[in-house]
């Protein structure tokens, strides 16, 4: 692994985070966390300690800066820069909160336990094909499934769009791995343009058949002029998709590598169904499906030390930062029973703090217990292959023998 924790006087510790076999926990992040809150890196300093990740994430003198993103990764124009630098993500302030006001009714808490009897179902019928079955294989059996039932529901997209779905929403959830090379940002170009022309069908379809969804309201909203634009609108429904989808599916398939990993754990949750709440929170926090958090300098500014140039990011190592020993005590553990004290990363912080997290905690906390009740421990039946390390992170194969 091409990675070197040690430094000379006067510099901080080099982490090579785009090598393909870079681990989040080797020991030479553990000792480079020890030396300081931040590494150098090919995309930076990355912050690897949890309390100033969080600082960084609420500081008003950084901004999320999509334009900047894309031209470190030679996008600067097309059709992922036209969907990715409008992105609501991308925004702050008053345009922020407009467009986070037309979404936040289909995320607010009745709204998600409404959801959870279908999610239920849903898990325990996915749990049943399991238990049919001596090898699985839990990504495409469990965890990519689900969470793209969940998503068609909100939105109110018909099943027989699946497929189209489980095709194109990965892959436009790569940009945040850009960095990453090869034909990552030609593979995400596609998916926009294939995701762009479903959601005009899409679009029409709600203004001729409108329904109780998500995408009904949004389009009732730019119907009603001035609260949405069409271009707003289509940006908004393309987000969701990947957003709704993407990021659960590989939080749940690595919440299962950990608990075959750690077979206690899951025969904990077994005996006591009442752990689901605090064992999603655990799961997040030891084995986070978003790995880095970039946050820009809005103007020269000195950060703990650190001058940082206007427009250069720092990026949050959400994984190593969730391992922090100065937060957590046996930070490297995996203890569903453990009260944490301080809420996960990877779901932002401040007015950006994610939609969805509702959401992705009610899936899990009904996805694990179904899994619990009728499956024993997981053992892995093969080798896992996982995304590369930066960007939204998971296992792609998790080939499971359940005892």
């Amino acid at each position: 692994m091409s990675m070197s924790a040690g430094s000379t006087p006067g510099t901080a510790p080099f982490l090579d985070v785009l090598d393909p076999a870079f681990d989040f926990h080797s020991p030479e992040v553990i000792a480079a966390q020890e030396e300081s809150w931040y590494a150098d890196s090919p995309l930076g300093p990355l912050v690897l300690r949890y309390a100033e990740a969080q600082e960084v994430m609420r500081d008003r003198g950084f901004d999320h800066n999509g334009k900047g993103f894309l031209a470190e990764n030679g996008v600067v124009d097309g059709p992922v820069y036209d969907w990715f630098v409008p992105m609501i993500v991308n925004h702050d302030g008053a345009e922020h909160r407009r467009l986070r006001g037309l979404v936040n009714k289909a995320f607010t808490p009745r709204m998600v336990e409404g959801l959870r009897p279908f999610i239920r179902a849903w898990a325990e019928e996915l749990t049943e094909r399991l238990r049919a079955a001596e090898i699985c294989e839990f990504v495409e059996q469990f965890s990519d499934p689900l969470p793209l039932a969940v998503m068609c529901r909100l939105l109110g997209v018909p099943v027989e769009d699946y497929e189209f779905f489980r095709r194109w929403s990965p892959e436009i959830g790569l940009v945040f791995g850009l960095a990453n090379g090869g034909d990552v940002a030609t593979r995400v170009a596609r998916a926009v343009v294939a995701l762009n022309d479903y959601v005009d069908g899409l679009i029409k379809d709600k203004q001729a058949h409108p329904g109780e969804d998500l995408s009904s309201a949004l389009v009732a909203a730019w119907e009603g002029g001035g609260r949405v634009t069409r271009d707003e609108l289509r940006n908004l429904l393309v987000t969701l998709v990947f957003a709704a989808h993407d990021t659960t599916r590989h939080q749940l398939a690595n919440a299962v590598v950990a608990f075959a990993e750690h077979p206690g754990q899951w025969e904990l949750l077994a005996r006591d169904p009442g752990l689901a709440p605090r064992a999603v929170e655990e799961l997040f926090r030891y084995r986070p499906s978003t790995t880095i958090l970039f946050r820009y300098a809005i103007e020269d500014l000195e950060f703990h030390g650190l001058r940082v140039a206007k427009g250069t990011a720092l990026t949050v190592l959400t994984p190593a930062a969730q391992r922090d020993p100065r937060v957590h005590e046996n930070a490297q553990d995996l203890d569903i029973t453990a009260v944490r004290r301080t809420p996960p990363l990877q779901f932002g912080g401040g007015p950006h703090h994610c939609l969805g997290a509702a959401l992705a905690r009610a899936e899990l906390t009904e996805a694990l217990p179904a899994l619990t009740a009728r499956l024993g421990p997981p053992s892995l039946a093969g080798p896992v292959v996982w995304t590369p390390p930066i960007g939204i992170y998971g296992a792609l194969t998790v080939p499971l023998r359940f005892a």
